[in-house]
């Protein structure tokens, strides 16, 4: 590495940093425009789905069990719209085949925004992995850049600012539909399986440009880093050409272990709502039927957040538990083995290793947004837990990955504000070939990722 490379890439580090930092403040101001927006009727010209568009469904001879994982079925370019104002940039959206939690093979999107000048013969890949997080299908990425509109579509379109100073950089973005084409949401090894094979496949696609060599770089923050941190672990096993081309992996406000998390938000102010969402996920993507074991409150609030949106239960059910919702005779989650089954399927680092470096970050401070520490797992940023992220640090460390490990006294949300330009630089220098820093060794103790225990 000369000095000149290191120089360039510490600049381009900075540069990327600093713009970063005015867009924590824009998306902050999108957002309550967004919120704002929710409440007010939606126009009544939005009377088809997104997903309508013939471009989603699979029309081929071959039965798509038998078509290659990651194959390119579908092409098309549009333009690159926000609430469905299209902006002068183009972007190539990929359907291709995956498959879903359940091993079967599904179709999958994804979107592609190239560079107006890049500055390298090689493109640089960086796959940016949405916190869409959404029930709903038609808030998938794909959908909202081609022009979708409403409350749960302005989470990716507030993205945009998010990714655009790697985009100014010289980087292209990848932006695959994580939870694939029935909304998975939570079910985080799938997320995994959608974005290494929409990695395979605009790799694939002469109107992706990105080729089979280029580099690349995972990213992604909360419900974006499921997919990324799943995607770096299950990358070896499942996609080994992918993975030899991973350069390193930044996450930050990561879910380790759904099955503790359950506990961490059950009762808090704003992040109560997500218990019954993530049950809704992954009884859809593992096929099974968790509102059986609900009473008929919960059985309400279940069947009402099918197609919801994590910007409409976000302070929705304030104080709102397991015990709530759930027949007398179930007093825990650990009590229902169906439960217990598939959470235990969730825990990360049980899928493989990751290849490649990467850099974690995580908040502690909760409480800013209603989530007091837990007796038994400790503080977390309001929705992740702290001790569970430096676990999953500590166990990488010890098979041997190189991870930066940074803890901040902030919440959920405001944690961005200092994750996203290290993340940034870090990456930056991770695509320059530069070493990759390492905490392994000063990580503090965290909590057991044991698998939970079933409780009769």
């Amino acid at each position: 590495m000369t000095a000149t490379t290191a120089e360039t890439a510490t600049i381009e580090g900075e540069t990327m940093a600093r713009r970063a930092r005015p867009t924590i403040l824009a998306s902050a101001v999108l957002m309550l425009v967004g919120l704002l927006a929710g409440l007010a009727p939606q126009a009544a010209s939005a009377a088809t789905s997104p997903l309508d568009d013939p471009f989603y469904t699979y029309s081929g001879s071959t039965p798509l069990q038998d078509v290659a994982a990651g194959t390119v079925l579908k092409t098309r370019t549009v333009p690159y719209s926000i609430q469905g104002l299209p902006l002068p940039i183009k972007a190539v959206q990929v359907l291709y085949r995956t498959r879903n939690q359940r091993g079967e093979a599904v179709v999958n999107a994804t979107t592609v925004v190239r560079p107006l000048l890049s500055l390298s013969l090689r493109p640089k890949v960086l796959s940016y992995q949405s916190f869409y997080d959404s029930l709903n299908p038609e808030d998938q990425p794909s959908a909202a850049i081609a022009g979708g509109q409403g409350l749960g579509k302005a989470i990716a379109n507030i993205e945009t600012l998010v990714f655009a100073p790697a985009l100014l950089a010289g980087y292209t973005i990848n932006i695959p539909d994580t939870e694939g084409q029935t909304a998975d949401f939570a079910a985080g090894p799938e997320y995994g399986y959608t974005t290494l094979d929409s990695l395979r496949a605009i790799s694939q696609s002469p109107a992706a440009g990105v080729g089979t060599t280029s580099k690349i770089g995972l990213m992604g923050y909360s419900g974006g880093a499921i997919g990324s941190e799943w995607a770096a672990e299950l990358a070896a096993s499942y996609a080994p050409a992918v993975s030899k081309r991973i350069v390193g992996t930044a996450i930050g406000g990561v879910l380790v272990h759904p099955g503790h998390n359950l506990h961490y938000v059950e009762g808090s102010t704003v992040w109560a709502g997500v218990l019954p969402m993530a049950l809704v996920g992954i009884s859809r993507g593992f096929g099974i039927d968790l509102s059986v074991y609900a009473n008929d409150y919960g059985k309400s609030i279940l069947t009402k957040l099918q197609k919801a949106s994590i910007a409409e239960v976000l302070g929705a059910y304030p104080g709102l538990t397991w015990a709530k919702i759930a027949k007398p005779e179930f007093k825990t989650p650990e009590s229902v083995k169906a439960y217990v089954d598939v959470a235990n399927q969730l825990i990360m680092s049980t899928g493989g290793t990751p290849s490649a470096p990467l850099f974690i970050g995580q908040g502690t401070g909760g409480y800013l947004e209603g989530t007091q520490p837990s007796a038994t797992y400790g503080a977390g940023d309001g929705v992740m837990i702290a001790g569970d992220v430096r676990s999953l640090a500590r166990t990488y460390c010890s098979r041997g990955v190189t991870v930066k490990y940074d803890e901040y006294l902030l919440s959920h949300f405001t944690s961005v504000a200092q994750w996203l330009p290290s993340a940034y630089a870090w990456l930056t220098a991770r695509f320059a070939g530069l070493p990759a820093p390492s905490s392994c060794g000063k990580i503090a103790p965290g909590n057991s990722l044991e698998p939970i225990k079933l409780v009769r």
